[in-house]
């Protein structure tokens, strides 16, 4: 039966969740429900600092506002169905509300991905470059970075789902997940996804493995960098600037890595979906955290946003 028959149906897909058990769910709600609301409260409370404070005007807080605000929609994208499906004790989604949740779900999850490289490429021109900074490091090219990632993935994404919306699906198709992920629809449809997959892989190597490579050429060029300075204290100076986006590229590409290997070592969809909370739920509300904890400017500011 094809989807694009029954767009007007309003109950096409069903989300399997993490767990089918009755005495958890009101555990499960309560858990996302907490880590949503802390995950939102963080990332606005990094926006309203950096954008209070005039001496937090500068290109590494620049993109760490937009990765805070590109946080809270990534997780806005799937706890809050899930947490509607948990209440009202359903698993149903629409066929237009899976397909919107997988295009802004590979949007945000991209520009997570992006900016932290933009991120890296900026603290290499600090630590590298430091005479140069200001002028290549100006507001212009910031913006445009930016305003350049939003650009390829919107029409990355928008491929994706126009490729999406020829495969036929049918009535009350069970998606082994907590929310539309690509790779799960796919593996759910009743016709063929190889030219699916083939531009799956092919964006995956390209949109994630390329940013990837540039965030590790960027720590390669900062680490030598910093050998051939003479003074520890300096070398300590440096580096520390990096010591918060670090965590926050290890904890990202880790917990992604962490997805990917699990999927290819178990074929248990319960397993997978678990794994997936670390990267799409944890880790957007823990990089405030990591911000605030480590970066003595942020901790600063929000003192003084909060008094």
């Amino acid at each position: 039966m094809e989807a694009g028959n029954h767009t007007g149906v309003s109950k096409l897909f069903l989300l399997l969740g993490l767990s089918e058990d009755p005495e958890l769910q009101p555990l499960l709600f309560g858990l996302f429900l907490s880590i949503y609301l802390v995950t939102v409260l963080g990332n606005l409370l990094i926006i309203l600092a950096v954008s209070s404070d005039s001496r937090l005007h500068t290109p590494m807080y620049f993109f760490l506002s937009n990765l805070s605000f590109v946080d809270i929609c990534f997780v806005s994208t799937t706890v809050p169905k899930m947490l509607v499906n948990i209440e009202a004790q359903s698993k149903d989604i629409s066929y237009i509300g899976c397909l919107t949740q997988v295009y802004f779900f590979m949007v945000f999850a991209g520009m997570d991905d992006f900016l932290l490289t933009v991120m890296a490429y900026d603290r290499f021109v600090a630590i590298c470059h430091p005479l140069h900074y200001v002028v290549i490091m100006n507001a212009h090219l910031c913006v445009l970075l930016v305003l350049m990632c939003w650009f390829i993935l919107f029409w990355a994404a928008l491929i994706h789902l126009l490729l999406l919306t020829q495969l036929t699906f049918c009535v009350g198709t069970e998606i082994p997940h907590f929310f539309c992920e690509l790779a799960q629809i796919l593996k759910v449809a009743c016709s063929d996804t190889f030219i699916n997959e083939v531009c799956l892989y092919v964006a995956t190597a390209l949109l994630c493995m390329l940013p990837l490579t540039g965030v590790l050429f960027s720590y390669y060029q900062i680490v030598s960098t910093l050998m051939k300075m003479a003074s520890t204290e300096g070398k300590y100076k440096a580096f520390s600037t990096c010591g918060s986006h670090l965590s926050v590229v290890t904890l990202f590409y880790g917990t992604s890595l962490g997805v990917y290997f699990t999927s290819a070592v178990t074929h248990s969809p319960h397993r997978i979906s678990i794994a997936s909370v670390m990267y799409t739920v944890v880790t957007p509300m823990l990089n405030p955290f990591i911000y605030s904890l480590r970066n003595k400017d942020v901790k600063g500011a929000l003192g003084r946003l909060l008094s």
